[in-house]
């Protein structure tokens, strides 16, 4: 799949059939993760990948959609590293949603509620407490087609030149 097709079928996946995620796939998507751009060129993140039941069971404190996940990809920050670490990890995030989606996997990008259990997850996943667990991507297969959410057409949010022109 192309870049530009995985843009347009990327979509919020919250629940999934059984997959066998490879670590080599997952190897991969953390890869796109450690590719993002980061300010300065920083690099302030570190990516945890998630195969065990158990621990993914675990991480339906968090949020549900983790006990039927096959595999997850957290991404830890450091702000003593950036001061953009939370834009570091939304990129890397972007990057590795993309490539799950390329890979023929589905995800959701969970931040809030983890946020709400970032103590929970940190003692689970053992994240140092100055390190901030900021995403976690739960990935599966979706159990079926899931068309991405109605974005708003782009003549609705395009101007040229500057604001307001059409």
């Amino acid at each position: 799949m192309d870049l530009f097709e995985a843009i347009e079928k990327r979509a919020s996946v919250r629940a999934y059939a059984p997959a066998d995620v490879s670590e080599a796939n997952l190897l991969k998507i953390a890869d796109a993760g450690r590719r993002a751009p980061s300010g300065g060129n920083r690099q302030p993140l570190q990516f945890i990948l998630i195969r065990d039941k158990e621990t993914l069971k675990a991480l339906e404190k968090v949020q549900p959609c983790f006990g039927s996940a096959s595999a997850a990809v957290g991404i830890v920050a450091d702000p003593a590293v950036s001061r953009w670490w939370l834009e570091d990890a939304s990129a890397a995030a972007e990057n590795m949603l993309l490539a799950v989606q390329a890979l023929g996997y589905a995800s959701v990008w969970v931040e809030g509620t983890l946020l709400k259990q970032e103590d929970y997850a940190k003692k689970l996943l053992g994240v140092p407490p100055e390190k901030r667990f900021v995403i976690l991507l739960p990935i599966g297969k979706a159990p079926q087609e899931t068309p991405q959410a109605d974005r708003k057409p782009l003549s609705e949010v395009l101007w040229r030149e500057r604001y307001g022109r059409k």
